[in-house]
């Protein structure tokens, strides 16, 4: 048996059943299976009888009929009888010895524990840009999202077999950075020696400037003019944005760091690595769109930007994006033409020109150990830049630069406080990344400080104490894992499409779906494993002749949860929708502690079903450890 996902083995199977059934091909057909919303209609229904009843010109129940007299031969081993409810649905469900066979198949554990999943047979060319902070400034809660989630998905595409390049498009030019060359020519850059935080020196001395720019117009021109320096490679100019760009990186890492996510100095591809390439695009975009040329006919693409108009608008290169019957892609307030703006008057590019160049570079340039050009690409940023995405993209594909890769801009809300507004300090301040993850760390030691203390509160949860005094150096670092498994979880279980609203109390909690309760159910399966060594010797739960029993109700219920990992890191990866794995995790857990409860491991009533329980608990355990990892949470083996 291929270790294929559930949904995927029964669709293959329907799809066949519903090709005989209606003449068509099973490659083109879509058999409809999902996974049941209530268990007591099976474990996964086929709703496709209703639809293709249409095309037959019958009944639904008589379709769904036809279908079930096809399926059934390929269903033998797989599910019990099928039943069609209602007008049509087919309920499956699958057979006890199906699920502990498809599970017995999980080969131990392995020094890269894949927990028996194998890679996507056709592996695509992936970019995932993400977390984007501003040189010149540190990293604040509105960087958390993009990073973390854009972490999510580069952990989850590289699992499945993916070839992914992680890019970090860092803000690191433009006029900020002339702003502080000028202001740099009359006060002193910063070190280590002036400063204890040099990033922080060098945030308020760009506050600084910044308020002169706005009230010093000799000062601006001049700031200006250090741009021009810093493109045209002046090299004091360049010293200066090398030495800040330098710690501004420093700091990041840092944080990234603390975080535990992967990206590296070698993502680093900021708006500076496209500089070169902007007059080109520009100079391209006018010769290819001329004022008013003929209309395109649809087809590039996706055909909704089948005309683009290139314009001069008091001296700014203007793109204006139309459909293939001439109306306006996009449209300001009064209705009329929005357009996008590539080249200022002044001669300067913005944000539009770079984002250009950067999806054609990833697209047509970018090397892979495959090929050249991505496949697909994904954007992590909050939904403030909806509109601009939705123009540069629409200029791409009117550009022909996008014709059949995807192109996913994911979107977030905001990180919102208890007052359901914007999180901020107390004094109204953007809250620090670094200062986030201080308290988070805090916190949890205060946890741990409070159940090694045997406070009643620390009962009420329900924590079994450690079978041995943590030393203050494994305190350290358990307060550490679960502070940051906390935050990061706390935003991940959350619908990335929504503000979330961030609560202390609620993040780092024992009870509910919270990072401590991940960690707790992992480490209570580790600690059922000790004890059994301690007890009963050492045991081989995967030799030969130990194989998995699955006949009490919540061995089915926790087996057939294990049985769909392989789809909720599909979900992930097709839907990129981290909080459906955060969920899936949850419930696992939750099953587990339901199963440690109803049925007796250690203390089962005979070994072969001693042995085939430990084995469900160290595949639950291996499967927490793996989801966990790649939501890019570490877990704890004792707590």
């Amino acid at each position: 048996m291929k270790h294929d996902s559930l949904q995927n083995l029964l669709t293959a199977r329907f799809a066949a059943a519903i090709a005989q059934v209606a003449g068509t091909s099973p490659e083109t057909t879509d058999a409809g299976v999902r996974p049941a919303g209530d268990p007591k209609f099976g474990d996964y229904q086929c709703n496709a009888a209703m639809a293709l009843a249409r095309t037959l010109r019958s009944k639904p129940r008589d379709v769904a009929q036809r279908i079930v007299d096809a399926v059934t031969p390929q269903l033998a081993d797989i599910a019990e009888p099928l039943e069609i409810a209602g007008p049509g649905f087919i309920n499956i469900r699958l057979r006890d010895a199906f699920l502990a066979e498809y599970l017995g198949e999980i080969p131990p554990p392995a020094d890269s524990d894949r927990v028996g999943l194998a890679p996507v047979e056709r592996p695509q060319r992936v970019v995932v840009e993400y977390s984007q902070p501003n040189i010149a400034k540190q990293m604040h809660v509105g960087h958390l999202r993009s990073t973390i989630i854009g972490d999510v998905f580069a952990r989850v595409l590289a699992f499945e077999g993916h070839e992914v390049i992680r890019q970090n498009h860092i803000g690191d030019w433009g006029t900020q950075f002339g702003m502080l060359i000028r202001w740099y020519r009359e006060h002193a850059l910063p070190t280590p020696q002036t400063h204890t935080d040099v990033l922080e020196a060098i945030e308020a001395d760009y506050k600084a400037a910044n308020e002169r720019f706005q009230r010093d117009e000799a000062f601006a021109a001049e700031a200006r003019r250090a741009v021009g320096e810093l493109q045209s490679g002046d090299a004091q100019a360049r010293h200066v944005w090398e030495q800040i760009r330098d710690v501004s990186l420093d700091a990041v890492h840092g944080i990234y760091g603390r975080l535990g996510v992967l990206l590296r100095t070698a993502d680093v591809c900021g708006e500076s690595f496209y500089n070169e390439r902007l007059a080109p695009l520009v100079g391209e975009l006018r010769a290819r769109f001329p004022d008013n040329p003929p209309v395109v006919p649809p087809g590039r693409g996706d055909g909704n930007a089948s005309r683009a108009v290139v314009r001069e608008d008091a001296g700014a290169v203007v793109v204006y994006l139309y459909d293939a019957q001439g109306a306006p892609l996009f449209k300001n307030a009064d209705g009329d033409a929005l357009g996008m703006i590539i080249q200022k008057s002044d001669g300067a590019f913005l944000y539009a020109t770079t984002d250009l160049a950067a999806i054609r570079f990833r697209l047509t340039e970018m090397r892979f150990p495959s090929g050249v050009g991505a496949q697909r690409v994904i954007y992590v940023t909050d939904d403030r830049q909806k509109l601009h995405f939705q123009q540069f993209l629409a200029c791409a594909r009117a550009a022909g630069w996008i014709t059949d890769q995807e192109v996913d801009h994911v979107t977030f809300g905001s990180v919102l406080g208890e007052d359901r507004k914007p999180l901020k300090t107390r004094t109204g301040g953007t809250i620090k990344l670094s200062e986030l993850l201080d308290e988070a760390e805090g916190r949890a030691r205060a946890l741990l400080d409070e159940r090694d203390q045997g406070s009643e509160g620390a009962r009420d949860r329900g924590e079994e104490p450690p079978a041995a005094p943590f030393t203050e150096d494994e305190k350290r670092e358990i307060a550490r894992r679960i502070g940051i498994a906390s935050v990061k979880y706390a935003d991940l279980r959350n619908d990335r499409n929504s503000p979330y609203v961030f609560s202390w109390d609620k993040m780092i909690s024992f009870q509910g779906n919270t990072a401590p309760y991940m960690l707790y159910a992992y480490a209570r399966i580790r600690s059922i494993y000790r004890k059994a060594a301690e007890r009963l010797g050492a045991a081989d739960v995967y030799a030969a002749g130990v194989r998995l029993i699955v006949s009490h109700a919540a061995e089915r219920a926790l087996a057939l949860r294990l049985a769909r990992l392989r789809e909720a890191i599909d979900n992930v990866a097709s839907e990129l929708t981290p909080h459906t794995l955060c969920t899936y995790l949850y419930d696992l857990a939750a099953d587990f502690m339901r199963f440690y409860e109803s049925c007796p491991v250690l203390a089962a009533e005979d070994e072969s079903t001693r042995l085939s329980r430990m084995r469900l608990c160290d595949i639950t355990a291996r499967t927490l450890k793996l989801g966990l990892a790649l939501l890019g949470i570490e877990v704890i083996e004792r707590m």
